[in-house]
C-alpha cells in the first residue's frame, strides 16, 4: 500500500506538470506573452505537489509505527500489567512475528488476537495514507493549475522552492553533524566518569574488559589509548609511504609524459583499484603478501609475527594509489596551459616544467588527494583485522602485529554488552579522539592549501 501511495503521488505530480505546461502553451498560442517559459509552469506544479506530499508521507511513516504500537498496547493493557519494559518489548515483538506468519510453538490466544488486530491497524493506517496522499495531491494539482496565467512568475516560484530545498538539505547536514558530535561527546563524558582522563590519554596498556572489582580498571590502566593510536599511525604511515610516491609519480607520468593511447588504457585500469572491496584487499594481504613477507624474513633469519603491520599497510597503500593518483592528475590538468607554455618558452625541459611550475601550482589539489588518502587509511578496518591483528602493542616495529582505533571500536561494540560499562563506552572515547585527530589534520591541510593557493591563483 505504501508503494501504491508513492506511485499515485508521482503520477499526479507528472499530471500536474503536463497540465500546467499545456495550459501555459495554450496561453502563448493565444498571443499572450508569458512571464516564464512553459517548462517553469510545469515544474512549478510538479514541485508544488511533490515536496509537501513527500514531507507528509515521511512524517506519516515515521509516526505510524509508534501510533500503531500505542494502540496495540492499549488493546492488551490487561496482559501487560506488572511487566517490565523489556518483557513488554519482547511480547510486542512476538505479536509482530505472529502477524508475519512466524509462529514458534503454540502462542496464547490473546497474542493471536493481538496479531490480527495489529494487521488490521497497519492496513487501516496504510489505506488512510493512500487516501491522504491522493486527496492532498489532487488539491495541490488543482491549486497549481489555478496559478497559470501570463503574469504568473513561475520561474521565481520554482527557484524559491529549489532554494528552500537546498537550505533544508544544508540544515539537515549541519544538524546531523552536530548530532554525531553531541552523541560522541555525551558518551565520552560518561566514559570519563568511570575512567580517569589521564589514565585514558597517557596509559600504555589497552586491555578493555569489564572489571571484576570497582577499582580494577583505573588501577591497572586497562584503557590507555596510546598503543591503539600508535598502531593506527604505524599502519597509516606505511600505507602513505607506499601510496604517495607511487600515486604522484603515476599521475605525473600519465598527465605529462604518457602517450594518449597508453593513458586511455592505463587510467581506467588504475581506477578499477578504487572499486575493489576492502575485504578482497584483506584476503590478498593475508593469503599472498603476509606469507611472502614471512618467507622472505625467514630466509634472512628474522623473526616476524604471524600478523604483521607491514603487510596490512602495504596492501592499504595499494588501495590508496588510485585516490592520490586521480586527485593529483585532476590538479595537474587544472593548471592553466599558459604556465606550461611560458616555462617551455623560457627554455625549461618538460621535467623542469613539471617539477618547478606545474607541481607547485597543483599542490592544493594534491594535498586534497593525500588528505583523502589519510582519512581512508585511518578509517580502514577490514584489512587491519585480517592482516595486522587485534592486539594493541606499544611498538612501531612494522614486522609486529598491531591494531587500530577503528578495529577496536568494532570489537568493543560487537555482542550484547550494555552501554553502561567502561568496555562499551571506551569505543565512543576512541571515536572522539579519532574525530579530534582527523579535525586537526583537516585544519592543517586547509592552511597548506590556502597558503599555496594565494601564491598561484
Amino acid at each position: 500500500m505504501t508503494s501504491a501511495a508513492f506511485l499515485c503521488l508521482f503520477a499526479l505530480a507528472i499530471l500536474g506538470y503536463v497540465w500546467n505546461r499545456q495550459a501555459a502553451t495554450a496561453i502563448r498560442a493565444g498571443g499572450a506573452r508569458l512571464h516564464s517559459l512553459e517548462g517553469f509552469h510545469g515544474f512549478y506544479a510538479l514541485l508544488t505537489v511533490l515536496v509537501p506530499v513527500l514531507l507528509v508521507m515521511l512524517l506519516w511513516l515515521v509516526l505510524q509505527g509508534q501510533v500503531v504500537d500505542s494502540l496495540l498496547r492499549s488493546g492488551i493493557a490487561g496482559h501487560l500489567e506488572g511487566r517490565s519494559a523489556g518483557e513488554v518489548q519482547l511480547i510486542l515483538a512476538e505479536i509482530k512475528s505472529i502477524s508475519r506468519g512466524m509462529v514458534f510453538g503454540t502462542p496464547e490466544p490473546w497474542k493471536i488476537d493481538a496479531a490480527e488486530r495489529y494487521l488490521a491497524l497497519t492496513a487501516r493506517a496504510q489505506t488512510l495514507l493512500l487516501v491522504v496522499v491522493v486527496v492532498l495531491s489532487l488539491v495541490l494539482v488543482v491549486l497549481g493549475r489555478s496559478k497559470v496565467s501570463a503574469e504568473f512568475r513561475a520561474r521565481h516560484g520554482v527557484e524559491r522552492i529549489v532554494s528552500g530545498l537546498m537550505i533544508a538539505c544544508s540544515v539537515v547536514a549541519i544538524v546531523v553533524t552536530l548530532g554525531i558530535v553531541a552523541s560522541l561527546l555525551f558518551e565520552t563524558l560518561r566514559f570519563f566518569e568511570r575512567v580517569p582522563v589521564t589514565e585514558f590519554l597517557f596509559g600504555t596498556n589497552w586491555e578493555p574488559q569489564i572489571p571484576l572489582r570497582e577499582d580494577q580498571v583505573a588501577a591497572e590502566g586497562a584503557f590507555g589509548w596510546i598503543p591503539v593510536m600508535l598502531g593506527t599511525l604505524v599502519i597509516t604511515v606505511i600505507a602513505l609511504v607506499v601510496a604517495v610516491p607511487v600515486g604522484l609519480m603515476t599521475a605525473i607520468y600519465l598527465n605529462e609524459f604518457a602517450p594518449r593511447k597508453f593513458r586511455a588504457v592505463a587510467k581506467p585500469f588504475l581506477e578499477i583499484l578504487a572499486g575493489v572491496p576492502t575485504v578482497v584487499y584483506g584476503f590478498f594481504a593475508i593469503l599472498v603478501v603476509a606469507p611472502a613477507m614471512r618467507a622472505f624474513a625467514a630466509s634472512l633469519g628474522v623473526d616476524v609475527s604471524p600478523n604483521i603491520a607491514l603487510a596490512a599497510g602495504s596492501v592499504m597503500g595499494i588501495m590508496l594509489i588510485p585516490f592520490i593518483s586521480s586527485f593529483a592528475d585532476d590538479a595537474l590538468s587544472a593548471v592553466p596551459q599558459s604556465l606550461r607554455d611560458g616555462a617551455l618558452g623560457l627554455g625549461a625541459t618538460r621535467a623542469e616544467m613539471m617539477l618547478d611550475v606545474l607541481f607547485p601550482a597543483a599542490i592544493p589539489g594534491i594535498v586534497g588527494g593525500v588528505l583523502l588518502a589519510v582519512s581512508r587509511a585511518i578509517g580502514e578496518t577490514m584489512i587491519v583485522v585480517m592482516a595486522a591483528g587485534l592486539i594493541a602493542k606499544m611498538t612501531i616495529n612494522p614486522l609486529d602485529s598491531v591494531t587500530t582505533v577503528t578495529v577496536q571500536i568494532v570489537t568493543l561494540l560487537i555482542g550484547d554488552t550494555s552501554f553502561d560499562n567502561p568496555k562499551t563506552l571506551a569505543a565512543f572515547a576512541l571515536g572522539m579522539m579519532l574525530f579530534v585527530l582527523t579535525l586537526m589534520i583537516n585544519v592543517l591541510a586547509l592552511r597548506i592549501v590556502r597558503k599555496y593557493r594565494e601564491a598561484y591563483d
